[in-house]
């Protein structure tokens, strides 16, 4: 049979081109015409094809003279909130518009040393702040099962891209489920490790205590290979990077599942789930149980206090982060100001979406004197009580699992006018977030108008390779993760 690339594996094109029956160059291009082919989906932020291609060469390069990395001449895309030397950066931001760093984060450059060869950077909610990619300056991504239909987000251009086989990997970043949440949406799987498994550094900050990298891609595996590139520590220059070594995170993928204990938090499956994504869930975890694992019921006493924690934290770090857009050193300027304190209200004021200037606000508010005490250290000691729902909830289990979101994607608009609708869809993925934990979304079924089901797995800290072993064995039973949007 012969070999497609376009539905091909990360593994089997590493394979192709280690043995050189298929070039870097040739699955550059072909990726290329393909992004080119449907920019209507607006994924991609920005694509240099000479770029792409020297670096496809310079893997050929490689591969011929025997010193090529484990992905040499693999095409993989960074979500924009990645610094890139080679592309610009913009976070999704007018305030970063045309921006061009000194530097590629250390997730870029781990990937490019593993051989990795960079098709472009790919649309995001801007400074990764939304659930749906619709508040990205450059517009939003559509989803590529329905075009009417957000990708979800942050990692909104990420999802669609793998989703619509324009890149067979990609990086995202997940501060309240930025990963989990699209790759449920467009039928993907993606992973978030254990906070500070990998670095931060060169990733634009949203919420420093939250913010995480980690890869999406069609299965487990592929996530797997790129994860243990990504992870390791980076204790220069990461001051939250955790000094434990490399690991190979796909070294246990086909373990067998007997025993498995599989917590299901009651929390998890009350009223607020519809009836679709709760029935793809249901048949999901009675596969989990076929292939010899054991479903145990769990609670999580605080997961409805979840949104607002996060709601609290994550914009009082945002207000701190990024205080450092002021148009003095980088990014947008104000064309006409009369002094200092004009210039930083006009270059904000324009350069700045609404949402972020929301959270802003928001950040500042819960920081200011008089009501730091109420809201924000309150919000911290709520966060160790998550924390610490999570540590007894593994005392019986060693995996959890449950939805990812409420529901199967909205329609295009549906929630613009509402934030607060917006924030209620994160309920499933915040807890873990704010816990520090591992997560994954993997494609498990179709509801209303079929659109894609993610299954949420959740480990204790440092169990990536659990999580991983789960949701292969789970592909290996069921096809969901190689469907393809038709026209795709």
């Amino acid at each position: 049979m012969a070999f497609d690339l376009t539905q091909a594996s990360v593994a089997a094109i590493a394979a192709r081109i280690q043995s050189r029956e298929l070039s870097a160059v040739e699955a550059a291009q072909h990726f290329l015409a393909r992004i080119e082919a449907h920019r209507g989906l607006n994924a991609f932020v920005a694509v240099d094809p000479e770029e792409t291609l020297a670096q496809a060469r310079a893997a050929d390069a490689a591969v011929a003279a025997g010193t090529a990395g484990p992905l040499a001449g693999v095409p993989i895309a960074h979500k924009d909130i990645f610094v890139t030397r080679d592309f610009p950066t913009t976070a999704g931001s007018k305030m970063l518009k045309g921006y061009r760093s000194p530097f590629d984060a250390t997730t870029v450059a781990r990937l490019a040393t593993a051989g990795a060869v960079t098709l472009g950077k790919l649309n995001c909610d801007e400074f990764a702040m939304g659930s749906s990619n619709e508040n990205s300056a450059y517009g939003a991504v559509q989803n590529p099962w329905d075009a009417t239909r957000i990708p979800g987000g942050s990692s909104g251009g990420s999802a669609a891209a793998v989703a619509a086989r324009l890149a067979p990997a990609v990086t995202g970043t997940d501060t309240g489920g930025s990963i989990r949440q699209p790759a449920a949406f467009c039928g993907v799987t993606g992973i978030k490790p254990t906070y500070g498994r990998a670095s931060r550094y060169g990733m634009v900050a949203f919420a420093s205590s939250l913010d995480q990298a980690g890869p999406m891609a069609r299965s487990a595996e592929d996530c797997a290979l790129l994860l243990s590139a990504i992870c390791g520590p980076d204790l220069d220059r990461d001051s939250t990077s955790l000094d434990r070594p490399t690991e190979d995170f796909g070294r246990s993928l086909s373990d067998r599942l007997e025993g498995l204990r599989i917590g299901v938090p009651k929390e998890f499956f009350g009223d607020g789930l519809a009836a679709d994504v709760r029935a793809a869930l249901d048949a999901a975890l009675k596969e989990y149980e076929k292939l010899g694992a054991r479903l145990v019921e769990i609670s999580l006493p605080r997961t409805e206090l979840a949104i607002p924690v996060y709601y609290i934290i994550a914009p009082a770090e945002a207000s701190s982060n990024l205080s450092r857009f002021d148009g003095v050193k980088f990014g947008h300027r104000a064309a006409q100001y009369g002094d200092l304190l004009d210039m930083y209200k006009k270059t904000r004021a324009e350069g700045f979406g609404d949402e972020v200037k929301r959270r802003i606000m928001v950040g500042t508010y819960v920081l200011s004197h008089g009501y730091y005490d109420a809201y924000y250290l309150k919000a911290q000691q709520i966060r160790r009580m998550i924390a610490d729902d999570f540590q007894r909830a593994f005392q019986s289990c060693d995996v959890i699992a449950g939805p990812v979101a409420p529901t199967v994607a909205w329609k295009l608009g549906d929630k613009s006018d509402d934030p607060v609708a917006n924030y209620l869809a994160d309920i499933y993925t915040l807890p873990g977030s704010l816990a520090g934990l591992p997560g994954m979304s993997l494609p498990a079924g179709f509801g209303e108008g079929g659109m894609p089901v993610g299954l949420q797995l959740l480990g204790n800290y440092f169990g990536e390779a659990k999580l991983l072993n789960a949701a292969h064995r789970f592909q290996q039973a069921t096809d969901f993760h190689l469907r393809t949007p038709e026209g795709f």
